[in-house]
């Protein structure tokens, strides 16, 4: 397996929307393992083919080292609730930040195997997740950091 290197903020494909994969092929999921490979050498939870510069949708997510995730075209069905925790992102080092998401989502996507699955998860799973489908859309945990005083300030409902 391949080491990928992985874009830094400031490059243009972290901000652009990534490309449905209209067909599993044996690259597609060589790309799948070069980037479980690559977050696990990186010591990430998660992984997104737009921070190796390829703009497909295509995730890797692996919160406790028990359960890899090697998700296509994944999307976020259902959300439930809204929980505020620090995130970083293994693009955009040193950096972390307070970010609202929804406690648990519902996310269906195709294996490798071209099954499609639906995953219901909770916790930092579905913070994973929705990092993780966020880069599939050009999106950055940066653009989602509240500010704790703000946030201390308002009802988590109101962010």
């Amino acid at each position: 397996m391949t080491t990928l290197s992985i874009r830094k903020i400031g490059d243009p494909v972290l901000r652009t929307k990534a490309r449905e994969v209209e067909e599993i092929t044996k690259k597609t999921i060589e790309l799948l393992d070069n980037m479980a490979n690559t977050m696990y050498k990186s010591s990430g939870i998660g992984l997104a083919a737009p921070q190796v510069g390829i703009l497909q949708r295509l995730i890797t997510v692996d919160v406790d080292h028990k359960k890899l995730y090697k998700l296509i075209n994944p999307e976020i069905i259902s959300e439930e609730g809204k929980a505020i925790m620090e995130e970083g992102c293994l693009s955009i080092p040193g950096e972390q930040g307070a970010v609202v998401r929804a406690k648990k989502v519902l996310i269906r996507a195709l294996t490798q195997n071209n099954d499609e699955i639906e995953i219901k998860a909770e916790g930092l799973l579905a913070r994973a997740f929705q990092h993780e489908i966020d880069h599939l859309n050009g999106v950055l945990f940066v653009d989602k950091v509240v500010d704790m005083e703000d946030f201390n300030k308002k009802n988590i409902s109101e962010l």
